[in-house]
C-alpha cells in the first residue's frame, strides 16, 4: 500500500494542498480511492475527524472538476443529486419502470440473450442483483401514519431514503410495522427528501445543506421523541447534519437537535421485547454497515437483536469491521477494486459457511450479493436486512 494511500498520507497530502506546498491534482487519486469508511477513526488514539478533512478534500477537487469538466458530465451530475435523488417522483417513475422490467419478463429476455454485456461491468454485474421492486400501487399503500395497539412509548418520524425506498420499500414497510408492535407511534411525512449523503461526499456540499435544510424544517412540523431509519449510511449522514452546518449560525443548533434525534431502527427495536412467534434455525453472520459502526457508533444494538432472534445460530465472521467495499457508489466507479475487497470479504465469509448474512444497509446489501453470486454461492446463502430476519420471526 502507498503511504499517500493511507489516512496518515492522505492528511499530509490535503495540508500540502492547502497551505500551497502541493498542485490539487496530485490529491485526485490518494483521495478518490478512499472508501470513507472512517475506520480509521475509530481507532485513531488522538481522536483525528479524519472524515471532515475527506469531505473537504473533496469539495475542493470537486470545485477543480467542475472548471474542467465537459458540459454533459456536468449536467449528468446536476440532474442525479439535484433533481432526480431528491424528487419523489421522478423516483417512483423510474421504480415502476424497474418493476416492469422484472414483471414483463424483459429481465429474463436480456439475460438469456446477453443484453447485459453491453453495459460497463459495474452495472452488468449489479443488475444481476438488483432486487425485485414493489410495484407503485403496492407502495402506495403505506399509511401515513401507524399507531400502536396500547399506549405509545415513542413518537418517531420515519425516515424512508430515496434508493432506499425506491428500490428496498419492503424493509421500510417491515420496519414500520415492527416499530407498531414495538409500541411506537409512527408518522412518515411527504415533506422528507433525499439525506444528501452520496452529494456530500462527491463534494457537493452546497446541494447536500440544501437537503439537509429540508428534512430539518419538514421533521421540525412534528414532535417527535425520534427520527428512525434502516439505511446505515443515510443515517449517519442525518446524525452530522450539525456539522455539515456549523458554519451556518442561524441552522447551528435546529441541526444538532435534529441530529440527536436520528437513530436506526435497531437502537428502538432492541429496547423492547419483540413478539417473536417463530423460530429461524439458520446459521447466520453479520456484515455491518461502516458507517452505521464508525458514525452512528452503533454496533451492539444490531447484534444483540440477532442474537435474539429464537433458535438463530450466530457466528462472528473475521475482520467483519473491515468494509464490504460498497461505499455509497465506490463500487460504481472504482469496480475493479471494489471487487478485490469485496472477494477477501468472502474468504472470511467462507470460513463461517452461513445460510444467511445479515446487513443495515441497502448498498452493504446488495455488494453481498453480488459476493455471494461471484462466489456461485446464491442457492446456499442468503443476503437479508437485519429487518427481514426480524420480521420474519415475528411471522409478518
Amino acid at each position: 500500500e502507498k503511504e499517500t494511500h493511507s489516512p496518515r498520507g492522505r492528511i499530509n497530502l490535503v495540508k500540502m494542498a492547502a497551505e500551497g506546498k502541493l498542485p490539487l491534482s496530485e490529491l485526485e487519486e490518494p483521495i478518490d480511492f478512499c472508501l470513507g469508511c472512517r475506520a480509521c477513526e475509530t481507532v485513531c488514539p488522538t481522536n483525528v475527524q479524519y472524515g471532515k478533512i475527506l469531505d473537504s478534500a473533496k469539495v475542493a477537487l470537486r470545485e477543480e472538476k467542475e472548471t474542467k469538466a465537459a458540459w454533459y458530465q456536468k449536467l449528468f451530475k446536476k440532474g442525479l443529486f439535484e433533481t432526480v435523488l431528491p424528487n419523489d417522483k421522478l423516483l417512483n417513475t423510474l421504480g415502476a419502470g424497474l418493476f416492469i422490467y422484472q414483471k414483463s419478463g424483459a429481465e429474463n429476455i436480456a439475460r438469456k440473450a446477453k443484453l447485459t454485456r453491453v453495459l460497463p461491468d459495474s452495472l452488468a454485474a449489479f443488475e444481476a442483483v438488483t432486487p425485485k421492486v414493489a410495484s407503485l400501487s403496492e407502495r402506495k399503500k403505506r399509511l401515513a401514519h401507524v399507531k400502536p395497539e396500547g399506549n405509545a412509548m415513542y413518537h418517531v418520524g420515519f425516515f424512508t431514503g430515496c434508493i432506499m425506498d425506491t428500490m428496498f420499500s419492503k424493509i421500510n414497510d417491515l420496519t414500520i410495522q415492527l416499530l407498531q408492535r414495538a409500541g411506537c407511534e409512527v408518522t412518515v411525512i411527504q415533506e422528507q427528501t433525499c439525506c444528501g449523503a452520496l452529494q456530500n461526499h462527491s463534494g457537493e456540499r452546497d446541494v447536500a445543506k440544501r437537503l439537509a435544510k429540508q428534512n430539518i424544517e419538514a421533521f421540525e412540523q412534528h414532535s417527535f421523541d425520534y427520527v428512525v431509519n434502516s439505511i446505515g449510511g443515510c443515517g449517519a449522514m442525518l446524525v452530522e447534519y450539525g456539522e455539515l452546518l456549523e458554519d451556518e449560525p442561524e441552522w447551528r443548533e435546529r441541526a444538532q437537535r435534529f441530529s440527536e434525534k436520528n437513530v436506526d431502527s435497531s437502537v428502538i427495536l432492541s429496547q423492547v421485547e419483540l413478539p417473536f412467534t417463530k423460530e429461524i434455525n439458520k446459521v447466520t453472520t453479520y456484515q455491518p454497515s461502516c458507517h452505521m459502526t464508525n458514525v452512528q457508533k452503533r454496533v451492539e444494538e444490531p447484534l444483540k437483536l440477532l442474537q435474539s432472534i429464537p433458535s438463530i445460530t450466530f457466528l462472528p465472521m473475521k475482520e467483519s469491521e473491515l468494509c464490504c467495499g460498497s461505499a455509497g457508489i465506490y463500487n460504481l466507479v472504482h469496480y475493479e477494486q471494489s471487487m478485490e475487497i469485496l472477494d477477501l470479504k468472502m474468504e472470511n465469509v467462507k470460513t463461517v459457511q452461513p445460510e444467511v448474512i445479515v446487513t443495515t444497509n441497502p448498498g452493504c446489501h446488495l455488494q453481498m450479493k453480488l459476493g455471494v453470486e461471484r462466489k456461485g454461492l446464491t442457492e446456499k446463502v442468503k443476503v437479508v436486512h437485519l429487518i427481514e430476519l426480524l420480521a420474519e420471526a415475528c411471522d409478518l
